[in-house]
């Protein structure tokens, strides 16, 4: 049984992590096709803990320098946690595992003109050696490829609103049902069809769970209306249903849903009047497709006066302080699960 426990553990996370050990030069591995900065890689190396930050809240969820600003406060906030920050982001064609505070500012000064990208066009990006800002989905599966099993972004994609005729439906949660690595978040983005969303999530097999809370939040607010299928009541419970879910060798990921601060949190009937006039907007527009969710965020921030991205920046400032206790107390479990073995 202990012999079968430490296969099942090597294979998940440390065997990917083994590609990556050999040849680590003082600019970071570059393995044909995917770079590992070298205090990613020595973690990897090590099993340090690590979490790993996507980079279209960068380029396209706020305006520089802002952006930048709170790029380099997230890897900060992760550090003083105890964990490695590992930001995500494809380079002139080479997904980056990683990255240095001049590349921080070169995606940060992009916006925009960074290709928004998900799982789907990573190797359309590679192919045209353009620069790539990854969703989530494109963050998890990169993330998976290098070995690193926790991911803190703001909030996940999910069924677009009338999405039961548009079949809008963000590929964030295909690969939640096919990668098995950990994602923490403020819940969906409420522009989004929440309790669709959790239903989807559900037909995928993945793990959803909220933090400390019996309701499901609604990334800008605590509240959604919506019971949460499980609770999770600290970074070490949050450790255990990982550590569980790589020795089921399950390949659905996790689901770890963090409300937003009180202190922070928008105000439910601002919130909504605001989505529904941007939802309109959109509509009128024909904004839709993967145009669509960077439009509305953009919007409502604006009929907001400014609230949402405040509550935006708040909240995944907080993620990157839960995800990197989960990360450093993740390690902690499976140090001490070889241990014994």
């Amino acid at each position: 049984m202990a012999d079968s426990r430490l296969a099942i553990l090597s294979r998940h996370f440390t065997s990917a992590a083994a590609d990556c050990k050999a040849g680590s030069g003082s600019g970071g591995q570059n393995l044909g096709w995917i770079k590992i900065s070298p205090e990613v890689s020595e973690a990897l190396k090590y099993g340090t803990p690590i979490v790993a930050l996507e980079s279209t809240i960068i380029s396209h969820g706020m305006p520089y320098p802002q952006n930048f600003e709170t790029a380099k406060e997230l890897e900060v906030i992760v550090r003083e946690n105890g964990a490695v920050p590992a930001t995500i982001a494809i380079l002139d064609g080479v997904p980056c595992i990683g990255l240095t505070t001049e590349e921080l500012e070169i995606l940060a000064r992009l916006g925009s003109k960074a290709r928004k990208t998900a799982s789907r066009d990573i190797a359309l990006v590679m192919a045209g050696r353009e620069n790539g800002a990854t969703t989530v989905s494109a963050t998890m599966y990169l993330a998976s490829k290098v070995g690193i099993p926790v991911f803190v972004t703001g909030g996940i994609g999910g069924v677009h609103r009338h999405g039961e005729n548009t079949m809008d439906v963000s590929s964030d949660l295909t690969e939640l049902g096919n990668i098995p690595v950990a994602v923490i978040s403020a819940g969906i983005k409420s522009i989004l069809d929440i309790p669709r969303t959790l239903e989807y999530l559900e037909t995928q097999r993945v793990t959803v769970a909220a933090y400390r809370t019996d309701e499901f939040p609604a990334f800008f607010t605590q509240t959604s209306g919506c019971k949460a299928p499980a609770r999770v009541e600290s970074p070490e419970h949050c450790a255990r249903v990982i550590d569980a879910n790589i020795r089921l060798e399950q390949k659905s990921g996790i689901l770890i849903a963090v409300p937003i601060p009180r202190e922070h949190s928008a105000s439910g009937s601002l919130i909504e009047s605001a989505i529904q006039q941007a939802l309109q907007e959109a509509r009128e527009k024909k904004i839709t497709g993967n145009a669509e969710t960077p439009f509305l965020l953009a919007r409502v921030n604006e009929l907001t006066g400014g609230a949402s991205l405040a509550s935006n920046i708040a909240l995944v400032k907080n993620n990157a302080s839960i995800g990197a206790k989960i990360a450093v107390s993740l390690a902690q479990l499976q140090k001490h699960s070889y241990k014994r073995l």
